[in-house]
């Protein structure tokens, strides 16, 4: 069994920043792609950013040049640096990743619980 564990979210002011992390625990053999989901009340899910074992990287146009995604491969973790939050970035915002138990598995893919960012004075 793989665990995903989300922390750092919480109330921010517009313009303000926050830190996501989660980090993988399990049965690991290897993880593959790793990223970042939001889900806002009453719209559907989107992706926000991902990033491959090889460090390339990819972002939604609504968060380029503010948010920043990470990783470190030694402990199976993914990070999600936000800057100039706005109202509209509020938001569950769920971890996933693409993760092989064993060798002889193949990727399966992940999810955490979600973690709430609200963006609001």
């Amino acid at each position: 069994q793989v665990q995903l564990v989300e922390s750092g979210g919480g109330l921010v002011q517009p313009g303000g920043s926050l830190r996501l992390s989660c980090a993988a625990s399990g049965s690991i053999f290897s993880i593959n792609d790793m990223g970042w989901y939001r889900q806002a009340p009453g719209k559907e899910r989107e992706l926000v950013a991902d990033i491959t074992r090889g460090l390339n990287t990819n972002y939604a146009d609504s968060v380029k040049g503010r948010f920043a995604i990470s990783r470190n491969n030694a402990k199976n973790t993914v990070y999600l640096q936000m800057n100039s939050l706005k109202p509209e970035d509020t938001a569950v915002y769920y971890c996933y990743a693409n993760v092989r138990a064993t060798p002889s598995h193949g990727y399966v893919e992940v999810w955490g619980q979600g973690t709430l960012v609200t963006v609001s004075s």
